[in-house]
């Protein structure tokens, strides 16, 4: 069930001077699609909503098919992209099914009539497979063919090609290929960030060990806690000048200090989307290297950026990660909710200033437990 409706929802950012591109038949939204997706849809269901004035996409679903498709997640599937575009006042919406036919009419046929039952008005739907498509709104041999139309995915116009060219990141393979842009490293990488996130964590329980029977341990806390922000703070700001990270230890130190929750608050008021690509460097490097046990943090980080930048795949693929690290990780969860009820990036606003997040934290007791443990509720 959950992996039918964690929808990735691509959304535009809310820029009025956002790049217009025409797609005026089939072929030229097929040939669209992808660059929205950011990667090749494979037995996937796509569902963009679209509004006045020019039929303007507003929001692009996309949905795992269920295959077999079971009628229980057939219905919970249409009823999901509905529920998504009336919640955002969308009145139109199309929809591509890729894969057999098998899989994509069920699909189609279920969300074709809860889209009427709505009143959405259903502008097409299209079924994709094998660089031909079919049309379940047009019975008319001589546009729509029962052997279907062949499309050529490489658009043949220089003008096309280069509006194309100008959507987002280059198109990937598929969403396993989005999936490995965050994996774990392997190899030499590996055991170089395993030796480095030790190093870490000795830094931090050689300090405590030498005060922890005396008075000084909320001192020794306090320091701790502030070389993380000092440490997380200089890696924001040299990633934003287009700068990176010189060694593991300063990765493997961000990663020990974001599970101080103050920490990762901090670090969650800094993500101002006039970096965006900054913040989505430094984080796809950081969830990378992270070890087990310190990928939520930067993971729900990573994702909450993605979001902002209207990117819900890579936000998706990141909670994944996050909370297969983490499964009970607050964060992830309160993102994975609002982006498979697909709110717009516009909702993606910082919660706090870092002045605030300090003043939300003074005066907490900081004796109780050693840094880096806090849990999340």
């Amino acid at each position: 069930m959950r992996q039918t409706l964690a929808a990735d929802g691509n959304l535009p950012p809310d820029d009025p001077a956002s790049l217009i591109v025409r797609a005026g038949s089939p072929a030229a939204l097929l040939r669209l699609i992808p660059h929205l997706t950011g990667f090749v849809p494979e037995t996937s269901l796509i569902v963009i909503g679209v509004s006045p004035p020019r039929d303007r996409i507003r929001v692009t679903l996309r949905y795992d098919l269920p295959d077999p498709p079971e009628p229980d997640l057939v219905t919970d599937l249409a009823a999901h992209a509905v529920s998504v575009l009336t919640a955002q006042r969308l009145t139109a919406a199309v929809a591509v099914g890729y894969g057999p036919e098998s899989v994509v009419t069920p699909v189609a046929r279920e969300l074709r009539d809860a889209a009427w039952q709505a009143g959405l008005d259903v502008r097409e739907i299209l079924r994709v497979q094998d660089a031909r498509y079919w049309s379940y709104l047009c019975g008319n041999e001589a546009c729509c063919p029962a052997a279907g139309v062949p499309f050529d995915p490489a658009p043949a116009d220089p003008a096309e090609a280069r509006a194309l060219a100008a959507v987002g990141d280059p198109v990937l393979s598929g969403r396993a290929a989005l999936a490995a842009r965050v994996a774990p490293l392997g190899g030499i990488a590996a055991e170089s960030m395993r030796q480095a996130t030790r190093r870490a964590e000795r830094h931090v329980t050689q300090l405590l060990s030498r005060v922890r029977k005396s008075s000084r341990l909320g001192a020794a806390r306090r320091m701790i806690i502030a070389e993380g922000l000092a440490a997380v703070g200089t890696m924001i700001t040299r990633y934003r000048g287009g700068g990176r990270f010189t060694t593991d230890d300063e990765i493997a130190r961000i990663t020990v200090a974001l599970r101080d929750l103050r920490v990762r608050d901090d670090a969650w008021a800094r993500m101002d989307p006039a970096h965006a690509d900054g913040h989505l460097r430094l984080w796809t490097d950081v969830v990378r290297r992270a070890q087990p046990g310190y990928v939520a943090a930067p993971a729900a980080l990573l994702a909450f950026v993605a979001w902002q930048s209207g990117n819900g795949a890579l936000a998706n693929v990141a909670l994944d990660r996050a909370l297969a690290d983490d499964p009970r990780y607050s964060m992830a969860t309160l993102l994975r909710d609002v982006i498979t009820a697909g709110a717009p990036p516009a909702l993606a606003r910082l919660p706090m200033t870092p002045e605030e997040v300090a003043a939300s934290y003074e005066g907490q007791d900081v004796d109780d437990h050693d840094p880096g443990m806090d849990d999340e509720d």
